[in-house]
């Protein structure tokens, strides 16, 4: 028996197997803890990010979205934790690299993940306790808050009878999207008898029929030890963590009664192939979408699921894959995207449209089984095949998926540990899978696989979202629904409507008790240790260029990011070079077609991307730095491609396929109009900063409404303006791409540099260009109305107007504002599914909300932090440990080697160095209170003098009293 198993025993657990896997750098361990029925996986390894997670399978047996309802509320306090909000008190106060939980289809995960081991164990302490002891049982009013209660709002004859909750609101603005629409309508086609027909987060018309006794059954037979799948990560004391887990809950809870396990249903889909489904949704006609989808298989069948991975990634992946050139071709829509849905039983590929022209959904079918024919029959370029071989090899050793990789293993462990016990850990290997299928690529394995997905598959739907009357017609009808519920309540109805509500306030409003918050584990600023060692950066020159060279531990890849200085640009060039970026990479080239160039760029290079981006100076606000931004990585073996391919877009591309540069714009424009939808607050953030800060203007016209409105208008008249276009783009791209506008940002070793500096060759030509003339900044006091049953509001101001200096300081206020006030006004009492407040080194500083029911409200309470922060705002010493606590975590937090290069590059050019981030580290580690407090008159100043922007729902901007100027964003 080996040391962890003799741990493992003396726990209650007994060691199933362990395994070295290289891929997680470490070895997999699987235990079960023989009392409780609980199962583990430890993933031990060095990565002092540590990670812990509980998940619990969860199948839906109906779109009430109780799962996802419990998802949030078992977070509202807990027996040992009885405090209101321990999640927020979490976040406010602990050293976590991640917080959340998430609801999936059939499961629901809680993950959390530290550098600090106590903090880790504070971390499971509070989630253990919130999903196995919630106080959902004692405090009703949790149901109300965070799913769903009635409101009256308005007088008299304008009285409402409203719906009101924090994942109501979150899924009103989830399904005023399209796709995902289309999703839930293809997902019901497919498994019209089994959990993946309903929609897991719940639907607006659904959420109010779910009982409060409904809610805690669902609770009752779910949360259990044996329905829970555990994972741990990382450098962690497995007999610290082991016992911990047994003693204080596993153990405790297989000493109490319990029948058997009875959880909904998950089950298997028997093959079906139903007609089309027609899904209508009140949304603009241009949201019209359509899908096809193919069930692929079991998610045991690791290798088969891969391999549909690859496939759709060579055949839809970029818009000359063969499948997507097909439908572009067409003409039946504006875009169409390929991709694999797993996480679940039965993965399925997905074919979709977006912008669809009418009749579209019937073209689709017949388009995929035509091309799926043809390339199965010999047309299928198995070069293509190994390059998105090459390309997924890349992703997976890079890992780079924005959470820590505790977290992120833990879901890929999920996504074949929910449906079988046999080979928990199937989904964390990738390297023999991989060596297989490029065995197999010359047997005909994919002509094979492509063959049996799209034409001999007896299990597949097709899904079409039509749109009908317009929004204003819609909301019009929903808020006369609302009247009429109102006029029908009886006097003793309203009454206790009224009182339910109140109730709900004064338990929203009421201070927790002090003797509660102290049971809450916490650190202390005696736990922050020294900052963490970051990469060195230094500046100096690589043959014509600038070189910014950064010492990263970067693992065999390279970073390569060239900054193109715009200063010579006139103002309304902007949007051109946006458009610009768009293209690059995309078009032929003088040496390769558009196809051959994304074949290469494939095989050889883990990205090649373009972008623009605007730095400013942190003390100048009239400083600033547009630039046009090249970035690509490589494995070391592959640098020199990443400097040839780069040189010949950027030298070489050909701008006269106007038919292709139409359909990327196309594309373009579907995605901003999507993110106006889904990621409102963004957008109004950057809208308002226009209003207000140079870069702002510059930011719009590059990326925001400004560009958004130019890129609307050029597609409007595009068959006039197509050669102009070209032109306009070839002589753009000579005056950017030279010498002495360009800086090289590289990490990577040495001989990696030297190889990277060997294949590049100078482009020519000198800076020297005047400044951009930027016009002034006005407060349009602009609402945008777009396809959303939410709202997203901003407010914001220029810091350095009032004379305040960036610190430490303003990195607490944030987090307290964010966390607090505007989460308790804003969040809790308000509905919003989030609101914040935040301020950037160079003085941008804004509110925004959401998904929020509300405008008025919000923006009211945006204006009376500043007062709450005077006032109110009277922390114990250690409340405010934990503020500084976890201000500090996220400064030190871990990042992956292209984050980090691109912060440092950041700090460059805004003039930064590291030393400037270790003062305001350590200016938040030693503010007090009263630093805090002194910002107060700097707040209410910003949301005083700040404008407002909002984007949303037409019926909510109209019925603001703010006065905006109402524009259709998508007129």
């Amino acid at each position: 028996m080996t040391d962890l198993e003799q741990v493992a025993a003396s726990h209650g657990f007994t060691a199933v197997k362990s395994e070295p896997i290289s891929e997680v750098e470490g070895t997999v361990h699987l235990m079960h803890h023989a009392a409780s029925g609980a199962r583990l996986m430890f993933i031990e390894n060095d990565d002092a990010n540590k990670a812990f997670s509980i998940t619990f399978k969860t199948p839906a047996d109906d779109d009430t979205g109780v799962f996802h309802i419990l998802e949030h509320s078992v977070l509202c306090g807990s027996e040992k934790f009885p405090v209101k909000e321990p999640f927020v008190n979490l976040l406010k106060t602990s050293m976590q690299t991640f917080l959340n939980a998430m609801t999936f289809p059939d499961k629901t995960m809680y993950p959390v993940a530290s550098t600090n081991e106590q903090d880790l164990v504070n971390l499971m302490d509070v989630y253990l306790d919130a999903v196995f002891h919630p106080d959902i049982y004692r405090r009703p009013v949790i149901f109300q808050q965070e799913g769903w209660h009635r409101e009256l709002e308005g007088e008299g004859e304008g009285e409402r009878l409203v719906v009101n909750g924090v994942v109501y609101n979150e899924m009103k603005g989830a399904l005023s999207e399209p796709d995902s629409v289309l999703y839930d309508g293809l997902s019901a086609a497919l498994f019209p008898d089994t959990t993946y027909r309903f929609e897991s987060g719940g639907t607006p018309a659904a959420i109010p029929t779910l009982t409060y006794e409904g809610f805690l059954e669902n609770h009752r037979r779910h949360y259990r030890p044996d329905n829970a799948y555990i994972i741990l990560y990382g450098n962690l004391d497995a007999d610290r963590f082991l016992g911990f887990l047994d003693e204080r809950y596993l153990a405790p809870l297989a000493a109490k009664e319990r029948g058997p396990l009875d959880i909904n249903p998950l089950g298997l889909q028997a093959p079906v192939a139903p007609e089309p489904v027609v899904v209508p949704m009140a949304t603009a006609p241009e949201n019209a979408c359509a899908a096809v989808g193919f069930v692929i298989g079991r998610a045991a069948e690791r290798e088969r699921i891969v391999a549909a991975d690859i496939l759709m990634d060579a055949i839809m992946g970029a818009n000359e894959s063969p499948l997507k050139r097909a439908l572009l071709d067409a003409g039946i829509a504006d875009d169409a995207i390929g991709y694999v849905a797993d996480s679940v039983a039965q993965p399925f590929a997905v074919v979709s449209l977006r912008g669809a022209r009418p009749g579209a959904a019937d073209a689709l079918r017949a388009i995929v089984e035509a091309e799926a024919r043809r390339l199965a029959e010999g047309g299928l370029d198995r070069e293509l095949v190994r390059a998105a071989l090459s390309h997924a090899e890349f992703v997976m050793r890079e890992r780079n998926f924005g959470y820590p990789d505790g977290v992120v293993l833990a879901m890929s462990a999920m996504a074949g540990w929910l449906y079988s016990d046999d080979d928990p850990a199937a989904y964390l290997r990738f390297e023999d899978v991989f060596a297989s299928l490029r065995e197999k690529v010359e047997e005909g394995y994919f002509e094979a696989l492509l063959r049996e997905l799209f034409l001999d598959n007896d299990h597949r739907a097709c899904a079409e979202v039509v749109p009908t009357e317009s929004d204003e017609a819609a909301e019009e009808a929903e808020a006369a629904g609302e009247r009429e519920a109102a006029a029908a309540l009886t006097e003793d109805e309203a009454a206790s409507i009224r009182e339910a509500v109140r109730a709900l306030r004064e338990a929203q409003e009421a201070p927790d008790a002090p003797e509660a918050l102290a049971k809450l584990p916490q650190l202390s600023r005696a736990d922050i240790g020294e900052a963490p060692a970051e990469a060195m950066w230094e500046v100096g020159e690589c043959g014509p260029w600038r070189l910014i060279r950064h010492y990263l531990p970067c693992r065999g890849i390279a970073y390569a990011y060239r900054y193109f200085a715009m200063d010579g640009l006139a103002f309304d060039e902007l949007p051109y070079a946006t458009v610009l970026a768009c293209v690059l990479g995309k078009l032929d080239t003088s040496r390769h077609t558009a196809a051959e160039l994304d074949t290469l760029v494939q095989a050889h290079l883990g990205n090649l991307g373009f972008a623009v981006e605007v730095h400013e100076d942190a003390e100048d606000r009239e400083r600033l730095r547009p630039m046009f931004v090249m970035g690509s990585s490589a494995l070391d073996e592959e640098v020199p491609w990443a400097a040839h391919l780069a040189e010949e877009v950027l030298r070489e591309t050909d701008f006269s396929d106007i038919e292709r540069i139409r359909d990327i714009l196309g594309q373009r424009r579907i995605a901003m109009e999507q993110a106006f939808a889904s990621a409102g607050h963004s957008a109004a953030m950057a809208r308002v900063a226009s209003y207000y800060l140079p870069a702002g203007v510059v930011r719009e016209a590059l990326s925001g409404v400004g560009f958004y409105r130019f890129l609307k208008e050029l597609l409007a008249s595009f068959d006039e303006r197509a050669c102009e276009l070209s032109a306009k783009l070839a002589e753009l791209s000579r005056r950017l791409f030279t010498d002495g506008g360009c800086t090289l940002s590289f990490g990577g070793d040495e001989a990696a540099l030297a190889a990277f500096r060997e294949a590049s060759s100078p482009f020519g030509g000198m800076a020297g260009a005047p400044a951009l003339t930027v016009p002034a900044p006005e407060d349009g006091h602009e609402a945008f109305v777009v396809a959303s049953d939410v709202t997203y509001t901003a407010c914001g101001w220029d810091r350095r107007l009032l004379g305040e200096p960036y610190g430490g300081a303003w990195l607490l206020a944030s987090r307290i504002l964010s966390y607090d006030f505007l989460w308790t006004e804003v969040r809790v009492k308000g509905g919003a599914y989030g609101a914040g407040f935040q301020t950037t080194r160079s003085g941008s500083s804004r509110f925004y909300s959401y998904r929020d029911p509300r405008i008025d409200e919000t923006v009211e309470r945006f204006r009376t932090s500043g007062d709450w922060l005077a006032g109110v705002f009277n922390p114990t010493e250690s409340e405010m440990d934990g503020y500084v606590v976890s201000t500090v975590a996220s400064l030190d937090a871990p990042a992956k080697a292209r984050e980090l290069l691109r912060r440092q590059d950041g700090l460059y050019f805004s003039g930064a160095t590291l030393e400037d981030r270790a003062r305001v580290r350590e200016e938040v580690r030693a503010a007090g209170i009263d630093d805090v407090r002194a910002l107060a008159s700097s707040v209410d100043a910003i949301a005083g003098a700040g404008p407002v922007c909002c984007f949303g729902n037409g019926e909510v901007i109209r019925a603001s009293g703010e006065g905006f100027n109402v524009v259709d964003l998508l007129a």
